[in-house]
């Protein structure tokens, strides 16, 4: 590849949390594999949601505090390309930016990490198990009524230093953190589908630039992966018809077999007194319309009444 058509250097911005740095890490070895004549520096940035941990996200304004001051950065040019956790990315981007890329999915479940249990359906009634997540806490109280659900906010390092030291029998992370940082052996099981349905985007990593670049999408292309995109477009469609953020209980999952995308999604009461569910498959050329569908299955079973009560002043 000529010096006219690659990069000479390019800036990623990132979360300053260890598992942020880990992700754009990770991409910034494989664009040096790509362009090894392109010096790659990461731009750490510690973001709102990263300062403010005495409240969960759904009562701060969202997953979006960790993608606004890494676009400051993309906006002035400290930085040609940001690295999020995909479900943290709100499903309708401000102009100027675009997602360029979406890279391949790691485990996109939910993994139980306890002392005291190796499955959830072992720990007693009464034991307190910790949750950054809404769409977790509805499901856990749908399974367990028995189980007591409690907030837990903080890094990985700080999640797992709270249950050591007792303060939950049980906590609810996502599989593909833990592995990232080389702390699998802390996974007492990973929870079913069926339990926890991940979010929309779970496990995958994307890639966001300003829209006019043309060049960062053409430099990001090798990285994207087909599979990835399809599943991920189809759960992020379902999210964004039902206005989904961290203040309400909504999963999505995709999984594409033999040709065909499948899709699952669910709009829960926070109790978990409600859940609705829905599903299709369908083909992967359509996965956006496939996850409108599924939306609409949602909307058609009553799933508006939760979302309306989600959205009101008191549960803000």
């Amino acid at each position: 590849m000529s010096a006219a058509t690659s990069p000479s250097r390019l800036v990623i911005a990132t979360r300053a949390s260890r598992l942020a740095i880990w992700q754009a890490s990770h991409v910034q070895a494989r664009l040096q594999v790509l362009y090894p004549e392109c010096r790659v520096d990461l731009l750490e940035i510690t973001t709102r949601g990263d300062r403010i941990l005495d409240r969960s996200l759904s009562k701060v304004g969202g997953k979006g505090l960790f993608v606004k001051e890494l676009e400051i950065a993309l906006l002035d040019g400290r930085a040609d390309l940001a690295v999020h956790s995909l479900k943290d990315v709100p499903m309708e981007l401000s102009q100027p930016f675009t997602l360029a890329a979406i890279l391949e999915r790691a485990n996109p479940c939910d993994a139980l990490v306890s002392n005291v249990a190796d499955r959830l359906q072992d720990l007693p009634a009464g034991a307190v198990v910790g949750t950054s997540s809404l769409r977790r806490e509805a499901q856990l109280r749908a399974h367990f009524p028995g189980l007591v659900v409690k907030p837990l906010r903080g890094n990985l390092d700080t999640r797992l230093a709270k249950l050591d030291r007792g303060d939950y029998a049980a906590i609810v992370l996502a599989a593909a953190g833990l592995q990232r940082l080389g702390l699998a052996d802390r996974i007492r099981a990973v929870i079913p589908t069926e339990l926890s349905l991940p979010a929309a985007g779970q496990g995958a990593l994307g890639i966001e630039t300003l829209a006019e670049r043309a060049d960062m999408k053409r430099w990001l292309a090798p990285l994207v992966s087909g599979e990835s995109t399809v599943c991920t477009l189809a759960e992020r469609a379902v999210s964004r018809r039902l206005g989904g953020s961290c203040q309400v209980p909504l999963a999505a999952y995709a999984t594409l077999k033999e040709g065909d995308l499948f899709l699952r999604a669910l709009v829960a009461e926070v109790d978990g007194s409600r859940v609705v569910r829905a599903q299709a498959h369908g083909s992967p050329d359509q996965a956006e319309s496939l996850g409108d569908s599924v939306a609409r299955n949602l909307l058609d079973q009553g799933a508006q009444d939760i979302l309306a009560r989600l959205s009101q002043p008191t549960h803000s």
